[in-house]
């Protein structure tokens, strides 16, 4: 079971690193995440550069993939080139976006009238698209889902384990990042959030 992390020039590390790194603590089980990329290398919003993992041709292949955000989202969802590569099928793969990650399945036709979830910056240019704007960290309907701020990455996460493994194993991936302390109040509160944020597809 194979994770695509679409990854964008101008990305955020939040979004790509907390949801490839918690999906990662669940190989043993067999699902894994790749960074994925249209070019070799892409550059973050702070100038840190990462060698994608897989090509952008892998997103037709992956069970999963969760298309994070960055500071060049809108050039992205203007590039028909770029969006020809995202080849995506909701009939055999769980698709998921991270705040302005929204615009892309906008704009991929792949909402259906379905709300969702963006960051306070992204919301103006989600709106613009006719989509209803939640405010809440996480929703989901069917195999469709999305997720609001960087750390509602955590979220994301949750549910791809949950959906491809078993509830279990995404408490143990939330369980093991969670503050010293902190980890039971962590994992019902992600979960919550997850429960609080699913609905059936209409």
């Amino acid at each position: 079971m194979q994770v695509a992390v679409v990854t964008f020039d101008g990305f955020n590390e939040l979004d790509t690193f907390i949801a490839s790194a918690l999906i990662n603590r669940c190989r043993k089980d067999g699902l894994e995440a790749f960074i994925t990329t249209p070019v070799p290398v892409v550059t973050s919003m702070n100038g840190v550069e990462v060698t994608g993992q897989r090509p952008m041709e892998f997103v037709t292949e992956a069970d999963v993939v969760l298309i994070g955000s960055g500071v060049k989202t809108r050039d992205v969802v203007a590039d028909d080139r770029l969006l020809a590569m995202l080849r995506l099928d909701p009939s055999r793969q769980l698709i998921g976006s991270q705040c302005s990650g929204a615009l892309v399945l906008a704009r991929l036709g792949l909402l259906a009238g379905m709300p969702v979830c963006t960051d306070m910056t992204s919301r103006p240019y989600v709106e613009a698209c006719d989509v209803t704007v939640l405010d809440a960290p996480f929703h989901a309907e069917g195999n469709i889902a999305t997720a609001g701020g960087c750390l509602a990455s955590q979220y994301l996460a949750a549910w791809a384990i949950t959906r491809m493994l078993r509830e279990d194993a995404a408490r143990g991936a939330i369980g093991y990042a969670a503050p010293v302390g902190e980890v039971q109040e962590t994992v019902e509160r992600v979960m919550g959030a997850l429960h609080a944020g699913e609905v059936a597809r209409r």
